[in-house]
């Protein structure tokens, strides 16, 4: 039986959350509960995590009656690693790639290396995928007006 490498429930949530955001235009404001609604995110575990999104700058919020959320800067600024630090904090692998003094054997150690390579892979591969490629044409408001890229396609 294997077992993967798993990304936490707040991870998830947090990038469904933000790739919907992406989605939507950037002058609407989205209602919290259509958020959770649409993205299937449980609404007291997506409050504390658009808190969070909030705090660490990526999101903003209005409140009042036509409050909700949208994104603090444009889509193709923001990384998939940026929302993942956000709500988790620094990605490693492993332990050793947390901090040197982590394991006692790091300076020999032959999997260090290994990890290291690892390490940097994974994080150019989430630095590099924006919320803007990720933005889903389907989440869209109906009547929210086509992009040029798809209308002169």
């Amino acid at each position: 039986m294997q077992h993967p490498l798993q990304i936490s429930r707040k991870i998830e949530y947090g990038l469904r959350a933000m790739i919907f955001l992406a989605s939507q235009p950037p002058e609407r404001t989205v209602p919290f509960k259509e958020i959770a609604r649409r993205m299937e995110v449980p609404q007291d575990f997506l409050a504390k995590i658009l808190k969070t999104l909030v705090e660490q700058g990526l999101a903003r919020s209005t409140r009042g009656a036509h409050g909700g959320y949208q994104l603090s800067r444009p889509a193709r600024e923001i990384s998939f690693l940026d929302v993942i630090e956000a709500v988790e904090g620094p990605v490693v692998v492993n332990v050793c790639q947390d901090h040197h003094d982590a394991c006692k054997v790091s300076r020999s150690c032959t999997m260090y290396g290994v990890w290291k390579l690892g390490q940097e892979r994974m994080l150019e591969v989430y630095r590099a995928a924006r919320l803007d490629t990720l933005a889903m044409t389907d989440l869209r408001p109906s009547d929210a007006p086509v992009p040029l890229s798809i209308a002169s396609a």
